[in-house]
């Protein structure tokens, strides 16, 4: 008999509930969005329409493969775990614990596993040469709010549902569906503003999905974003717009930066013009309710970090951070609260460029460097989980000839692509409906407050969860059998009975721990976490545990958004820090590019809706359509430039040729390119069939954000020529 299943979706960051049809075999029959999900309401997008038929990819690994010479051979797991410990004993003992490396890649934050096995496994492994997906993406906005706030994931969002002006820059939820983000049906919620009367600017290169919903686009320059931020900071200062309602260290030092970017100084760099940006700042200082939000377009440039702490300092100006309709901090069911101390970055530095570390990684611009340069600390054994940095990081084609001389390299992923064919070893985790699904990370970004917990849909059939695997590689990395559950917990109890006001204060950690709900060491681990979280039956404020998720499959809306800046700051002085001296320097790397000339023609990004990097590219549903790899370029610059059919774009770093869309979506000396594309060869047969070209031929792994160490993706200089 078909049999009906509810979890949420975990595709993207909208964490939207599916409610599945299986067949006996448990293949998905029919896929529809949950319609008792309080918080998506039955809000489905392409990507989860087609969860059954990613989940069931015939190119999908199943067992796990060792590579010999060039040939690749199925093995059981008992085999190539030992091949797994004999190449770390290998390397570690010959080269030490720093020649080891890791890479997270994007999909690890949507799992349970990665969210709670890749720390312990990252201390077991005891190297500093730790690389994500982070640094390619929104690193200056957890730096940004780290300095700020106090620590790096206490990130303000966007209070969709009340607020009556929206100014959103360098973001498409439309194509992306949010992003830092959590919102379920982010274009109902945006077209819910515009019916209340409220305001929608959208400030982007291209006339985008998003842009052509909003009451007003605004073409800028790709790179400027953190200038015309400025220019904003700016007219509300001078005119005396600025109504700051918060405890705030540093407001004399942004009053005075703010005096070198005027708007008609700005306007020159930005193209945006100086009315326009007065008339903005006007608007935004008057609304009832308002909150800037700017992503990926404005994390992945230049300056980054300083567009992302501007965007906050107009929130915090504006009287709009932490107030309803405002920019708020929403309220995790696994948050549990942490000691004030001075947020840094930069506590250790990469081997060869002497980049600064944030949140415990290195930038992925310079995990090339320290693969191929020689010496002390090397890294020549690599782990990556779930990660294809060949296609995703600047300068790939470089890493994929790094890859290809490392002594060892050992890939978590189900398939075999243009990063893991370069393992010796891969470990395939199992299938999506086979695992349970928690969204740690996004439900602290979430603009109503929820939790949903669901549980594995089909059995294992004998083969190790993607926990297991994990929690596999670290007792073979500390060389220490045991459960690792067991002792995350244990350790988390001991700490907790020990904290004032944890609400098991004085409390027997060894009975706690005896009464964890679960059927797995993750299940067990999440149970604490929430019987410890703000609305848990262990905090004295809730009646929330691994059992109450359990018994409400669809989620639980646990509330709107509330002000409670005083409980998440973090900061040492316990306000806001307005002014951090490490932004403050880089205002001065800023002021210098103010009078330089833009160049002719620059790259950007693109996003599509049924797309999300590489790992949905072999899914033929969601491929085809205006998912597809083109190089989009104004009409005005095609005639200009004599071309046609195909063009030749190249960079610094390398060349491309590829098909042109001419569009008057994009503004004049702007080109774009989707990002994870450039499977040629792939193994993968949809991927194969439309494999495009990677943008990152193009991108240059020495152009970063200084004070976050993200790569830069938008406003890559370029030149474009007829084939």
């Amino acid at each position: 008999m078909p049999s009906t299943v509810h979890r949420t979706c975990p595709l993207c960051e909208a964490v939207c509930g599916l409610t599945l049809t299986l067949d006996d075999g448990g293949h998905v029959t029919g896929v529809r969005g949950d319609r008792d999900d309080p918080f998506s309401k039955g809000f489905i997008c392409p990507k989860g329409a087609s969860l059954g038929r990613l989940d069931e990819d015939p190119d999908r690994l199943r067992h796990p493969m060792i590579r010999d010479g060039e040939r690749w051979r199925e093995a059981g797991w008992d085999e190539a775990f030992a091949a797994v410990e004999a190449g770390f004993e290998r390397v570690a003992q010959t080269y030490g614990r720093q020649s080891i490396g890791v890479y997270l890649g994007n999909p690890s934050a949507h799992t349970m596993a990665g969210a709670l096995y890749a720390g312990p496994m990252i201390k077991a492994l005891g190297t500093r040469n730790v690389f994500t997906a982070s640094t390619a993406d929104q690193m200056p906005k957890h730096v940004s709010c780290g300095l700020m706030f106090g620590h790096p994931m206490t990130i303000p969002v966007p209070d969709l549902d009340r607020t009556g002006y929206l100014l959103m820059l360098g973001a498409n939820p439309l194509e992306s569906n949010g992003s830092l983000c959590t919102a379920p049906d982010f274009p109902g919620r945006l077209r819910a503003l515009r019916a209340r009367g409220g305001r929608l600017v959208v400030v982007d290169p291209r006339h985008t999905r998003t842009a052509a919903l909003a009451d007003e686009h605004v073409f800028v320059r790709p790179g400027t974003d953190a200038y015309l931020l400025f220019g904003l900071v700016h007219t509300v200062l001078a005119e005396g717009l600025d109504r700051v309602s918060l405890q705030v260290n540093g407001l004399d030092q942004v009053r005075e930066a703010a005096k070198h970017f005027p708007p008609d100084v700005v306007a020159r760099r930005t193209g945006v013009p100086a009315e326009v940006i007065v008339r903005l700042a006007r608007e935004l200082a008057a609304a009832p309710a308002a909150a800037v939000y700017a992503r990926i377009g404005t994390c992945t440039a230049e300056f980054g970090t300083l567009a992302q702490w501007l965007v906050d300092v107009l929130n915090v100006l504006t009287g709009n951070l932490d107030r309803p309709g405002g920019a708020m901090f929403a309220k995790p069911a696994t948050e549990y609260g942490g000691p004030r101390r001075p947020y840094t970055v930069g506590r250790w530095t990469s081997r060869v460029r002497g980049l600064p570390e944030t949140n415990g990684e290195l930038p992925v611009a310079t995990l090339a460097d320290e693969i191929e340069t020689p010496g002390e600390g090397q890294i020549r054994l690599l782990l990556t989980v779930a990660g294809n940095p060949v296609l995703s990081a600047p300068h790939g084609a470089r890493l994929d000839r790094a890859f290809a001389g490392l002594d060892f390299m050992v890939s978590v992923d189900p398939y075999l692509n243009e990063t893991t064919r370069h393992a010796h070893v891969i470990l395939p985790p199992p299938r999506m409906l086979q695992s349970g699904h928690f969204d740690f990370a996004l439900q602290g970004f979430a603009v109503r407050n929820y939790a949903r917990y669901s549980r594995p849909s089909l059995p294992l059939d004998g083969r190790p969860s993607e926990a297991e695997i994990l929690a596999r590689l670290a007792m073979i990395a500390s060389g220490v059998e045991g459960d690792l559950d067991a002792f995350v917990i244990g350790q988390s109890l001991a700490k907790a009975v020990q904290t004032p006001g944890s609400g098991v204060e004085g409390r027997d950690a060894a009975e706690l721990q005896a009464a964890l709900d679960g059927e797995t060491g993750a299940e067990r681990r999440l149970d604490l976490m929430l019987r410890l979280g703000p609305y848990g039956t262990w905090s004295g404020k809730g009646e929330l545990s691994l059992r109450t998720l359990l018994d409400h499959p669809h989620g639980i809306d646990l509330g709107p958004l509330e002000p409670r800046l005083p409980e998440v700051l973090r900061t040492a002085s316990g306000v806001v820090e307005l002014a951090p001296a490490l932004l403050l320097r880089d205002v001065e790397r800023l002021r210098a590019g103010l009078e330089e000339q833009p160049p002719e023609l620059v790259l950007i990004g693109r996003r599509h809706l049924r797309s999300n990097n590489s790992w949905l590219h072999n899914v033929a549903p969601l491929v085809g359509g205006s998912n597809t790899c083109t190089l989009q370029m104004n009409p005005a610059d095609v005639a200009r430039l004599g071309l046609a059919g195909e063009a030749v774009v190249r960079s610094a770093r390398g060349e491309l040729t590829v098909p042109l869309e001419p569009t008057d979506a994009i503004m004049p000396g702007v080109v774009s390119l989707p990002h994870g594309w450039g499977h040629a060869g792939s193994s993968q047969a949809v991927a194969a069939e439309h494999a495009g070209v990677s943008a990152n031929v193009l991108t240059d792994e020495t152009a970063i954000d200084v004070p976050s160490g993200n790569a830069v993706f938008n406003g890559v200089p370029v030149t474009v020529l007829p084939t």
